[in-house]
């Protein structure tokens, strides 16, 4: 168990009074929860009888830093509640349980009695097809850095998380049908259920550890649904939970062989009720494609057993192309799976896939479109790891069309050279939580990003998210940790982790559970210096900052939508029209083509004279490799504000100084294909859209 503070006596009560002392004035200080006034704030005043320890003394830092900046650790992608999902049989062991640790830390029934019914667990490998499935108070293999199936996020390892400098803890509620309905389970695979159970033992949760400390709103773990909420929690020196999903069909939004299982009102009354659990940010695909978008792909024998599962699920296994620019997908894995491999129909087998066709043919849909910009509409943050680089390279020119700042890579998922585009647009990044030297590698290969755009630094834990944890690298080692140490602020003591009759050290058995955290921020400490760890500290000021963006985001007047078109040409087609303006009637299912020649031009006319600052342009796949945007004010005065000689289809922002202007013209140079030009539309930013400013140049 911790020892409150005020426990020390004489000399050595003052001495580390002192030291708190200094440390305020270095770090800052803030106001202190008014509990502390009468004793240790941070200590609950009852726990269950048989518990995790937590092996932290000294106090949590609260308020802000000497510049009014929050302090503390981001865990970016976490899973606190996927024991839940999977039909309740995926991840053994529970979060919490009023019952206390005994209940809570043991095994799924099947993996008794030596693990060998253990399917998905022996799937990944952690301990050679067996296991003792005896947890609390043993604990003889498990939790374990490569055991990839048993809870590591025990509420006391939470809290021991937290104690070590952790301030924001992004909850992701996560699941997966097709896994679900192939291990044994104990309640239903609908995908949208389970978000429901999750978010709903995630309040629970809130509410339990509310109960040791007194009371409704006393406890540290406080789930919040805005950044100001956030940082008030922060300031006080508690964690600040934020609710997210990831799954793989969210809203039913499956594809089964290339057809949509849900439509836009389905979306739409899917993210009106994620949001009012709380959910704030998204992941619009995961592992599968799905209805809205093609996913990055997994590699090794977990990536063939995911392209299984996606067949099974969809009827198609990922298909790939070759990129048509320097990001890639993930290589696809190739290695053996034959317990999944035994589900596929008779005659059926994972195709192979060519050395140069690295990219997912899938990208984002319609569908998806609609979903990303109904998070727009909503101020919800969109997830951008685990979509593949075509699918994110849309999402990427849409949010930046709408200079939508809220986007975030929370765990190295995402193609790393579109970095700065997710920083320009005010994003954040956190990285995996891989060992302390890959850690630091992938760090130091956007620091000078990260001084450029003055952001700190995240991480993802993925615990419970069937990942892998950082190895031990054996005690001895220059980057070996001793113990005790000192968290980051100075303000407590971090002493070997203790749960029942088993002590785990990060020397000796790695990440094993979310309790090792601060363990392992040590390490990184030592490897790559304290620069790193502090901007890590920096994580939760940073990650405030693209909420409150998010928040505070005003879309612009899209001046073109419905307004007459004009053109030089359009396509004839007896069964369908591409007249002008099919680019400007709101209709992503119709679009203006023009004839199969160079020197075409689709116009609109915005009835006055306005300010405009912006053109988007969404290409059909017949699109213009050389074009410029023109404006007029008298339709007969043409001037060129935007130029490129490098079209590359897609969706296309062109921005320019403020401008007078009430006609607006695409002209087209250059084709990129044997055919003409063909521009769609849509909402919000539309596919042809000036987008109107005011008198100083301010977005309206």
């Amino acid at each position: 168990m911790t020892r409150p503070l005020t426990r020390g006596t004489g000399g050595r009560s003052a001495l580390l009074a002192l030291f708190l002392a200094l440390a305020a004035v270095l770090f800052g200080s803030g106001p202190v929860p008014a509990a502390a006034a009468g004793g240790a704030w941070w200590e609950p005043t009852s726990r269950p009888a048989a518990d995790s320890q937590i092996n932290v003394t000294g106090a949590p830092f609260t308020g802000t830093d000497a510049q009014g900046k929050v302090r503390g650790f981001v865990d970016a992608h976490n899973h606190l509640m996927s024991n839940e999902g999977f039909g309740g049989r995926l991840i053994c062991g529970q979060t919490f349980s009023t019952a206390g640790a005994a209940e809570a830390l043991k095994d799924c029934p099947e993996h008794y009695p030596d693990g060998s019914g253990a399917l998905f667990e022996n799937i990944t490998g952690g301990a050679d097809g067996h296991h003792d499935p005896v947890g609390w108070p043993t604990f003889k293999d498990w939790p374990a850095h490569n055991s990839l199936t048993h809870q590591q996020n025990y509420y006391a390892w939470v809290e021991r998380a937290w104690r070590g400098g952790q301030r924001v803890l992004v909850n992701d509620l996560v699941t997966n049908g097709l896994i679900c309905s192939i291990l044994p389970r104990d309640r239903s695979c609908d995908e949208m259920t389970s978000i429901r159970l999750q978010a709903r033992k995630t309040y629970e949760l809130q509410d339990y550890v509310d109960g040791m400390y007194g009371g409704p709103g006393k406890g540290w773990f406080r789930i919040v649904t805005d950044a100001a909420q956030a940082r008030s929690v922060i300031e006080q020196g508690k964690l600040a939970v934020v609710l997210g999903v990831e799954t793989s069909e969210p809203f039913g939004c499956k594809q089964i062989l290339d057809v949509a299982q849900c439509s836009k009102e389905d979306i739409d009354r899917g993210l009106d009720e994620l949001y009012g659990l709380g959910v704030r940010s998204m992941f619009l695909c995961h592992k599968f494609d799905n209805a809205l978008c093609g996913v990055r792909f997994d590699s090794g024998a977990i990536g063939t057993a995911v392209n299984i599962g996606q067949f099974l699920s969809t009827g198609t296994f990922w298909a790939t192309e070759k990129c048509t620019g320097p990001q890639h997908d993930n290589p696809i894995g190739l290695a053996a799976a034959p317990v999944m491999a035994a589900k596929l129909p008779a005659g059926v087998s994972v195709p192979s896939y060519a050395s140069d066709a690295k990219c997912n043919t899938r990208g984002l849909t319609r569908l998806g479109e609609h979903a990303l910009r109904g998070m727009i509409d909503r101020g919800m943050m969109l997830e951008l790891d685990h979509m593949s680089v075509k699918a994110a390279g849309r999402a990427l020119d849409i949010l930046e069309s709408e200079e939508y700042p809220g986007v975030i890579s929370s765990h190295s998922w995402m193609d790393l050279d579109w970095t700065e585009r997710l920083y320009r647009l005010g994003g954040f990044v956190a990285q995996y939580m891989n060992g302390a030297e890959g850690f630091v590698g992938e760090a130091g290969q956007k620091a000078d990003l990260r001084a450029k755009y003055k952001v700190g630094l995240g991480y993802g834990t993925d615990m419970n998210g069937v990942g892998g944890w950082p190895a031990p690298v054996g005690n001895g080692k220059p980057n070996s940790v001793t113990y005790p140490f000192r968290s980051v602020d100075g303000g407590s003591v971090i002493d070997r982790q203790v749960t029942g009759e088993r002590t785990w050290d990060l020397n000796t058995d790695g990440a094993a559970h979310n309790g090792m955290v601060p363990d392992w921020i040590e390490q990184v400490r030592l490897t790559g210096g304290r620069g790193i760890v502090d901007e890590m500290a920096k994580g939760a000021e940073s990650y405030l900052t693209t909420w409150k963006a998010t928040e505070n985001h005003e879309p612009g007047v899209n001046l073109a939508a419905g307004a007459p078109g004009s053109a030089s040409s359009s396509e004839w087609n007896p069964f369908t029209s591409y007249a002008p303006g099919r680019a400007l009637d709101g209709d992503t299912g119709t679009r203006w083509a023009s004839d199969w020649s160079d020197d075409q031009w689709l116009g609109v006319d915005l009835g006055a004279v306005r300010r405009i600052g912006r053109v988007t342009l969404d290409w059909e796949r017949a699109y213009a490799r050389q074009y410029r945007i023109e404006v007029s004010e008298n339709g007969t005065d043409w001037r060129t504000v935007w130029r490129t000689d490098a079209g590359d289809g897609g969706y296309d922002t062109a921005e320019f100084p403020s401008t007078s202007a009430r006609y607006v013209r695409f002209h087209g140079e250059r084709r990129a294909t044997q055919w003409g030009y063909s521009l769609y539309e849509g909402r919000g930013a539309p596919r042809l859209s000036a987008q109107g400013r005011g008198p100083a140049g301010s977005h309206v």
